[in-house]
């Protein structure tokens, strides 16, 4: 058996044993297999796709790469949550704090961003003195004692996907369903929660474009945790414009203080309250009326933003220190209308273009630079009126990349729904 072969068979569309699959993970992770060869198979996959039984077999090589984390020390029901990625998805930062004000558990991993997509550990490491790495031992006392913690793959564990991660966001095989829900779902099932809930991205802005390769996925990931024993409920959501207004790592943190202080964006509204019900459902079996009510009593109340607070501080963080970039500039519209497209994938280009993301896996992150938002899909622009704002430090951008970015029109069109389906 050697790393050729099994290129050369997944070239030609052939299915992959088990052995074949853990072969590869097992010297991959060994350093037996270079990244120029596993480059080379992640694109037949990506080209080529896997069938039901061969991604089972790679979440499970992947999931038995390192270790596992055995959280019974934590209290109660322990509930995770997941996103495949967007442009401007700040949702975990928001929801960790709200639902654990609520009292359900959540010990949490997250990842770095992914091709044009931000990741939440970039946007925590954008906050001064954060620290995203911690002992077993207390993550599992922060869970217990504030009922959340968030850090990067900690450990040996999932060093595959690790390794594979990286590799993808710069080989151009970010967007491969096997690989997408291998890479989800190893972690999940490593990470040791009970319960998972994941925020499955559809449109132009997410690395799944199309609502039938959404349920695909979708459906892929809750039968891997039915084999796994562990309940998975997917939410199908609309990412065919950016998640509220603001792009970038200390601007989606900015924007997340906001909406826990009580103003946002009706998207991001909507979309925290469908995930954080499902997620306080599950945590505290009670009933979808009861979990709602919660989360609305502790976002009034600012028990969501005083856990925010708490959490990182715990974590080691300084909010009154955030970076932002100093140079900022207005772009206007050139015409009237309304706003019927923002092409979100292109935006998120420009963001990462400008600093806020890699384009090899070795690039540092520009933390202050992004976009805020003055308008959304849907609203009348006038000519020369503000459409956005772009914060940048060294990097310049030509305004009319980002205004190709806006398609604008005399006549209205009824905006698409932002949750499609839930799938269990």
């Amino acid at each position: 058996m050697n790393i050729v072969e099994i290129i050369n068979k997944k070239r030609e569309k052939q299915q992959l044993t088990k052995e074949e699959i853990f072969y590869v993970i097992n010297d991959y992770v060994a350093g037996k297999i270079e990244d120029y060869q596993m480059s080379s198979l992640l694109m037949a996959i990506c080209l080529n796709g896997m069938n039901e039984d061969e991604v089972l077999f790679l979440t499970d090589a992947m999931y038995h790469s390192g270790e596992s984390l055995d959280l019974s020390k934590i209290s109660g029901i322990k509930v995770d949550k997941h996103s495949t990625g967007g442009v401007g998805d700040k949702t975990t930062l928001i929801l960790g704090p709200l639902v654990a004000s609520t009292g359900v558990k959540i010990a949490k991993m997250s990842g770095r961003g992914l091709g044009h997509t931000g990741g939440t550990i970039d946007k925590l490491e954008s906050i001064p003195g954060f620290q995203t790495a911690m002992s077993l031992e207390s993550f599992e006392q922060q869970v217990n004692d504030i009922h959340f913690a968030l850090v990067g793959q900690m450990g040996n564990l999932v060093p595959a996907d690790k390794k594979i991660y990286a590799l993808r966001d710069v080989t151009g095989t970010v967007d491969s369903i096997p690989l997408i829900a291998s890479s989800i779902m190893s972690k999940k099932l490593a990470s040791g929660a009970d319960k998972i809930v994941i925020d499955v991205k559809v449109g132009e802005g997410a690395l799944v474009r199309t609502l039938e390769e959404a349920r695909t996925l979708a459906n892929l990931m809750v039968h891997i945790g039915k084999n796994a024993n562990k309940e998975v409920i997917c939410v199908l959501s609309n990412m065919d414009e950016p998640l509220g207004t603001h792009i970038g790592n200390s601007l989606e943190v900015e924007e997340a203080i906001e909406f826990l202080k009580g103003i946002y964006e009706k998207d991001v509204y909507e979309l925290v309250m469908t995930l954080g019900t499902l997620m306080v459902q599950m945590g505290l079996q009670i009933s979808e009326k009861e979990a709602k009510n919660l989360l609305i009593k502790n976002l009034e109340n600012g028990k969501g933003y005083q856990k925010f607070e708490e959490f990182i501080s715990r974590q080691g963080g300084n909010l009154e220190r955030l970076e932002k970039a100093q140079k900022v500039f207005s772009v206007k519209s050139v015409k009237s209308g309304y706003i019927n497209q923002i092409h979100t994938l292109k935006l998120g280009e420009i963001v990462r273009a400008i600093g806020a993301g890699r384009y090899q896996k070795e690039d540092s992150i520009d933390y202050g630079v992004g976009i805020v938002l003055s308008k959304k899909v849907g609203d009348f622009v006038l000519e020369n009126e503000e459409l956005l704002k772009i914060y940048v430090h060294e990097k310049d951008m030509e305004i009319g990349r980002i205004l190709e970015c806006f398609e604008i029109d005399v006549h209205y069109k009824e905006p698409t729904p932002l949750i499609y389906e839930i799938i269990k």
